[in-house]
């Protein structure tokens, strides 16, 4: 039995700082150092990798807008952050939760270190946006015109625009006993105004609040035939109701008006178990998403502090709470931007996906003929659509069986589900309801398909179905049978890492494996059935599966390599994932490096574990790659004494992925294939152009060999395998 690493660790860390030596100079009052924690805390590590992104918009070897873009994500990234992440962290300081961490630290002085470092990124968000960002757009000719520089016929036309655009849709409230402080909106736009002067009734009121209409645009382009006017002159909506906020309290004055945001915890609360039908109970908890309590209040920075105040006490929130803005609150209102800006030399070239010659034609034929391998966004999704559009249509095919997590409001594989079940065929499809943020899709899209009479459940309850993988069922006439033999059952499975979602297909990176091998297809028929039916699966003898053998196949292949290097035999892992905060896992990769074992991690956002600590982690290297495309595949390689085993997998290693999430991880069995991504591995690993190496003390630098401009690996892959289709 291999000794717990973590322990024995922290065993010999105190021992030496008990043994310090007591010299000359020495403080005998002064307690030993502290020691480190084995485990950098999940939530700061997460507020790292949004600074990674931040630092995106500062590259200038990245097209301007795309910059742009990498802000307002960094804000977008943030937002929910505070909305799941810190909305969890301040209930448990509500309710006193004593809990301490893996990482050893309390809730309240998680959530004091998560507001300063916080603060600092929001404020470096604006800094990034007026010091950069601005005067590079300027250049551009790209102008956000304030209103202290609106020409007379800009000032004529933007005041038409509020008197025949804003004008009849506003409702401000002014504030008194008959009027209370309203309910605000989940991350809505509003104004906290202060007014002098009697209202109609001859009182005088002091605050109005103003909520900015949701359905219209936060930018609005000045006309370029509007003398003065730009070929991309914008204004912000807040600043045209700023101009004129004077109209909407008439025989009063506005003597102040400051935009306001707030954010609400987002996080649905559904018991599972006492849910007789989790559809219905999800569309009655969706309705009040937007009125959880209040976690933060963003104010602009020219908000007198009195009012700032005010608004706190009227939120329920503290000091530290408080966001100050410089610039517009809620920077995502500027991620529409490049979409309205027609200027290619400002954006990431484009390009289309590869459809491989292979699957150009009869899909079947192809699975048949060997497995195959897609690599998003470099190749197209079309031959996964092409799969389900064939098996629609084929009277062959008698089912179809299909999970479904994240498909985007109006899905073409979800279309293609609906034709089949049409069509006659046995369509099943496990549609996970609690998808964060996509409830809503997926509940339209359960009901859509069981309006055609497709077989829908949702999961298992207290487990999400996360897993990517598609079944077909087909008959097939067996070569040389007797004429009139009844053909055979054959089973074309897709298993893939990322969600069957064509969008995200262009915009993540991912793997989806199209194969025919019986083995495979035996066991994703076994999870269907299980997720179904809630029955037992046999044994598995290709998949590994959550929350059943997934951890533990992981744990035997980390020990598998610590027996070879004890041997004297290549030791190596490499995992590739979104995520690494498992505790079990982390320790099975610190035994793993006392025992001798190289191990090089790629993970994109969080990872609990320290890197490079002498006695600890010293074979273990970490990195994040940060590019064009969102990192998004689960890739592990095990050096297995010579004999390479790579699988691929839908799960991170969180608890939530290997404990409370139904996931699987699939190998590899095509050796041309298994040597591909094995070499695109390797790849990711000498990347110096877009990888940050976590270091010790939870850090990130710029990887060794770094320089600016450099071509990154996801663009080489995009040359090697786009350009050279």
């Amino acid at each position: 039995m291999v000794e717990d690493a973590v322990t024995l660790w922290s065993y010999r860390m105190n021992l030496l700082a008990s043994e310090t030596p007591v010299t000359e100079n020495s403080d005998m009052t002064s307690s030993p150092p502290p020691v480190v924690q084995p485990f950098i805390n999940r939530e700061l590590s997460l507020l790292e990798f949004n600074r990674r992104v931040l630092e995106q918009a500062k590259d200038e070897s990245v097209p301007l807008l795309e910059r742009l873009k990498f802000l307002c994500i960094s804000c977008s990234n943030l937002d929910e952050f505070f909305e799941i992440r810190v909305a969890g962290l301040k209930q448990m300081i509500k309710l006193g939760t004593p809990l301490v961490g893996q990482d050893g630290i309390t809730p309240s002085e998680l959530f004091a270190e998560i507001s300063h470092r916080a603060h600092a990124l929001v404020d470096e968000q604006y800094r990034v946006l007026n010091e950069v960002m601005i005067p590079a757009l300027d250049k551009e000719k790209i102008r956000f015109v304030r209103r202290s520089e609106w020409t007379p016929e800009q000032d004529a036309w933007v005041r038409g625009y509020f008197q025949n655009e804003l004008l009849p849709v506003l409702s401000p409230i002014g504030l008194d006993p008959a009027h209370p402080f309203p309910r605000i909106l989940n991350k809505s736009l509003n104004f906290i105004v202060s007014l002098s002067g009697k209202d109609a009734f001859g009182r005088n009121i002091g605050y109005a609040v103003v909520q900015a209409p949701r359905a219209l645009a936060r930018l609005i382009q000045i006309p370029k035939d509007v003398p003065g006017a730009g070929p991309n002159d914008y204004v912000f909506l807040s600043s045209v109701i700023h101009a004129y906020v004077d109209e909407l309290f008439p025989g009063m004055q506005a003597t102040g008006c400051y935009q306001f945001r707030v954010t609400r915890n987002s996080d649905l609360l559904v018991d599972e178990s006492e849910a007789e039908d989790l559809l219905e109970a999800l569309e009655g908890e969706l309705s009040q998403r937007q009125w959880g309590d209040t976690v933060r209040l963003e104010v602009a920075h020219n908000c007198p502090e009195h009012m700032s105040l005010y608004l706190m006490e009227e939120l329920s929130l503290g000091p530290a709470d408080l966001y100050q803005c410089n610039g517009p609150v809620n920077l995502m209102r500027l991620m529409a931007l490049p979409d309205l800006i027609d200027r290619p030399e400002l954006k990431y070239a484009p390009f289309v996906p590869r459809v491989p010659k292979a699957l150009a034609g009869d899909l079947f034929a192809a699975m048949r003929k060997s497995d195959q391998l897609l690599q998003h966004p470099y190749d197209s999704f079309a031959p996964v659509l092409d799969l389900l559009r064939q098996a629609a249509k084929d009277p062959n095919v008698l089912a179809i069986k299909q999970t479904l997590y994240r498909t985007g409001a109006k899905s073409p594989v979800a279309e293609a589900l609906i034709q089949a079940a049409r069509n006659g065929k046995e369509v099943t499809v496990v549609v996970e309801l609690r998808a964060r943020f996509d409830e809503a899709d997926n509940i339209s899209l359960a009901e859509a398909l069981q309006d055609v009479g497709a077989h829908v459940v949702y999961g298992v309850v207290g487990y999400k179905t996360h897993a990517k993988m598609m079944l077909i069922v087909r008959r097939e006439e067996q070569p040389g049978a007797p004429a009139g033999t009844p053909g055979t059952l054959r089973q074309y499975a897709h298993l893939g890492t990322g969600n069957y979602h064509p969008r995200t297909a262009r915009l993540y990176t991912d793997y989806g494996l199209l194969t025919a091998d019986p083995a495979i297809c035996k066991d994703v028929h076994g999870v269907f059935l299980q997720l179904t039916s809630l029955g037992k699966v046999s044994k598995l003898n290709r998949l590994l599966q959550s929350p059943f053998t997934l951890a533990k196949g992981m744990r035997d292949r980390i020990e598998r390599e610590m027996a070879n290097a004890a041997k004297g035999k290549k030791a190596h892992i490499i995992a590739r994932m979104n995520a690494l905060v498992e505790p079990e896992m982390i320790q099975a990769l610190y035994q793993a490096s006392q025992a001798g074992v190289q191990i090089d991690l790629i993970v994109r956002s969080m990872c609990s574990l320290r890197p490079g600590v002498p006695g600890l982690s010293d074979n273990i290297r970490v990195r994040s790659v940060i590019g064009r495309f969102l990192e998004h595949p689960r890739v592990l390689y095990f050096a297995n004494g010579g004999e390479p085993e790579v699988l691929l997998s839908s799960a991170d290693w969180m608890e939530r992925n290997l404990f409370k999430r139904v996931e699987i991880a699939f190998p590899v069995l095509d050796r041309k294939i298994r040597e591909r991504v094995i070499e695109q591995l390797q790849a990711y690993l000498a990347d110096s152009a877009t990888s940050w190496m976590l270091q010790p003390d939870g850090s990130y630098q710029r990887a060794p060999g770094y320089e600016a401009g450099a071509k990154g690996v996801q663009i080489k892959l995009l040359e090697e395998i786009v350009g050279g289709a």
